[in-house]
């Protein structure tokens, strides 16, 4: 699915190295969701708000027993090395930067008419990479660590860490 209002536009090519680093990130973390049963729906879907780095539709049990249930996921993607000063990457996620994520996300929803029934969550990738200048998804295999954290109505957020 592409946005196609006026006010979204596809995603531009990273130039910059730290850009070219968070766009693997992405990719990691957007793969790693395919592999846990996700559909990857968008990937740095743009509005005049900024950019959602992933959009994803997957299900979720309230308990062993019950029926899984669609859910919309809205996915920020961080990428810090190993050492820096904001290693979880969640100082970055400032009240202004939620306020404009959660307007995007209205965007979204309001363009993608099909999905605006869907439950909703926001949730939080970190992907920490050691000192190779640019991590390679294809070449990593990140062990990969849950914990809960809440960002606005999430009930979820995910950590990554890479290892080389």
């Amino acid at each position: 699915m592409n946005a196609s209002s006026p006010n979204s536009s596809q995603p531009a090519k990273p130039s910059k190295p730290s850009q070219t680093i968070g766009v693997l990130a992405e990719d990691l973390v957007a793969n790693w969701l395919i592999g846990q049963g996700w559909e990857v729906l968008q990937r740095r879907w743009h509005c005049r708000w900024g950019e959602l780095d992933l959009v994803a539709r997957g299900f979720v049990s309230a308990s062993k027993d019950a029926t899984p249930q669609p859910i919309l996921a809205f996915i920020e993607v961080k990428a810090r090395s190993r050492g820096n000063w904001d290693a979880d990457g969640l100082l970055a996620i400032t009240p202004k930067k939620q306020a404009k994520l959660w307007q995007a996300a209205q965007l979204f929803l309001a363009e993608q008419t099909e999905l605006a029934e869907l439950p909703c969550r926001f949730d939080v990738a970190l992907v920490s990479y050691g000192r190779s200048p640019v991590p390679f998804p294809s070449e990593l295999s990140p062990p990969l660590k849950y914990r809960q954290h809440q960002f606005l109505n999430s009930s979820m957020s995910l950590f990554l860490h890479l290892s080389n």
